[in-house]
């Protein structure tokens, strides 16, 4: 099981800080949410940040873009630091021509659905993905409650990686905690996103060990 702290809930006045220690306390990769305030309804940061913490870590970074239009970005991305690019199956009419594009980055390609969003558009371009990233609260903002219903979409998805024998990493985000962590893990989930449940509080390297024993 792979944990990916995301940097969201993380404190932006000491950022190098926060990436050393999530570092240090056994983070396999960093997931950075990219929101544009139209896919949802919240603001967060761009490239630039992408290539600040680019500097900070050799960790690879995750990047999940939220936003309406991920074609005009991609590029930046890649460019600033982003070793994977997630884009939403709900702004990306196209997902094979999005995916193309992706690869041509020559960084790893994700595609995330959102809880209401049917698993079935993901079937047709499952063999081109990377990873799938199983949204299991509302996008938007961070301390949600977890959404249960999201499990069966990761157990179908990991039917369909199994059964055709792909490399395809499953990922999950959204109310992640010790409890849901485990629920996750037992439906398929390879990689856990979490960021209260790591900085929210007490010591990040006790809160990672505690989401990867659960």
């Amino acid at each position: 099981m792979k944990i990916a702290p995301s940097l969201l809930a993380a404190d932006f006045t000491c950022l190098r800080t926060e990436v050393e220690k999530a570092e240090a306390g056994g983070a396999d990769l960093l997931h950075l949410d990219v929101m544009d305030g139209h896919f949802v309804p919240n603001i967060t940061f761009g490239p630039i940040v992408v290539k600040a913490v680019r500097k900070l870590t050799q960790l690879k970074l995750d990047v999940h873009l939220m936003i309406k239009q991920p074609a005009r970005y991609l590029e930046d991305f890649a460019a600033d630091g982003a070793d994977s690019i997630t884009v939403h199956a709900e702004v990306c009419p196209d997902l094979p021509g999005i995916i193309g594009q992706i690869r041509t980055q020559q960084v790893c390609v994700g595609v995330s659905l959102n809880p209401d969003t049917p698993v079935d558009v993901l079937k047709p371009v499952l063999e081109q993905l990377d990873l799938v990233l199983v949204m299991s609260v509302n996008p938007g903002f961070g301390g949600q409650t977890f959404i249960p219903s999201c499990l069966e979409k990761i157990r179908q998805v990991r039917q369909w990686i199994d059964q055709a024998g792909l490399k395809t990493e499953i990922e999950i985000d959204g109310g992640i905690w010790p409890q849901t962590a485990s629920e996750a893990k037992q439906a398929g989930v390879d990689i856990l996103v979490a960021g209260s449940a790591i900085f929210g509080s007490g010591d990040v390297a006790e809160n990672i060990r505690a989401l990867r024993n659960s």
